[in-house]
């Protein structure tokens, strides 16, 4: 009888967790993924939907079209205003910290419809300080706010494999884990406000970094007459193999650099992490440099390609092609 209770009660917690009204606002190459890992994964338990929004609104036509008769939640079209008038859950996947602040602040925002006890989880890269004073102002208002940025790609957020960083307050981060689970296959509570953009910062500055130096040494490499596949295959499963290397190499070597990640989006999160560098007194010497390569890269026209299109930068110098 006790085992069945626990059992019986446990089955009502999971109907609570996933009988929420969500919504998801930003529907570019990984909003677009997630949305939809999001709705496939969640049961259609209490009558759960998805709302999304979109500025581009065939973007969110497009979900819901390719998602109308799969098993889960319905997904259907919305607006800022209905969004935050009827979800209780609003996931953001938005280009930089001012529309953020934009969607969530702004005249029309989330802020001005969104009602007490609900939560808004960034899972952009945001800059540390517009997330902590985002969260000040919804905690006026009795909403609660967890920064959850993403690591994984276009394909992480495709196959629902990326890792959250989250930071906020630890039971909202309890209530919210289940539906980032349904898009991730990591996700880690940092701490509050704040602690998800900054695991991220850390993050976008190893990423940057290896970007940066498999393009300077690979460009070496084939300088000094060395085959960059051959090269590749020599050294991919010792300590210099990595994700970041496989994305590098299959890059290089098709040619393609076709963005899921960019110079540009890099670009401007390696600017946030120098805004926090300056405003925490943390040297950064490195990421510094990185920086200014990046943004040589996007002075070389590359901003749109994909972070290995960097290796341009030293085939131009040094009359080379790495392929």
């Amino acid at each position: 009888m006790y085992n069945q209770f626990i059992v019986e009660y446990e089955s009502e917690i999971e109907r609570n967790v996933m009988s929420k009204m969500l919504g998801f606002i930003g529907l570019g190459v990984m909003g677009q993924a997630m949305a939809r890992n999001l709705a496939l994964k969640i049961p259609n338990e209490g009558g759960t939907e998805l709302l999304v929004f979109d500025v581009d609104t065939k973007k969110a036509q497009t979900l819901v079209e390719s998602s109308r008769n799969a098993a889960g939640a319905a997904i259907k079209t919305s607006s800022i205003e209905e969004i935050g008038r009827q979800a209780d859950i609003v996931f953001l996947s938005l280009p930089s910290s001012a529309v953020v602040r934009e969607v969530v602040l702004g005249d029309g925002g989330l802020a001005g419809f969104l009602k007490a006890g609900s939560i808004v989880a960034d899972t952009s890269t945001t800059e540390v300080a517009v997330v902590k004073g985002i969260a000040q102002d919804l905690e006026t208002r009795n909403i609660d706010f967890i920064d959850t940025p993403v690591s994984g790609g276009e394909k992480g957020a495709i196959d629902g494999t990326l890792s959250f960083m989250a930071g906020g307050k630890k039971d909202v981060f309890d209530k919210l884990k289940p539906y980032c689970d349904a898009m991730a296959a990591s996700v880690v509570y940092m701490g509050s406000v704040g602690a998800g953009q900054t695991a991220k910062a850390v993050n976008q500055m190893i990423v940057g970094a290896t970007f940066a130096v498999i393009a300077e040494s690979f460009s070496m490499g084939v300088k000094n007459g060395l085959d960059a596949k051959v090269l590749y295959d020599a050294i991919k499963g010792g300590w210099a193999g990595s994700k970041v290397l496989d994305v590098a190499a299959n890059d290089m070597f098709s040619r393609e650099f076709k963005p899921g990640g960019s110079i540009d989006i890099h670009w401007k999160d390696l600017g946030y992490v120098m805004g926090l560098s300056r405003d925490t007194d943390s040297p950064v010497p490195v990421t510094a440099l990185v920086y200014e390569l990046f943004k040589a890269a996007r002075a070389h026209g590359d901003g749109k390609k994909s972070q290995p299109s960097l290796v341009r930068l030293w085939e131009d110098l040094l009359k080379i092609e790495v392929k």
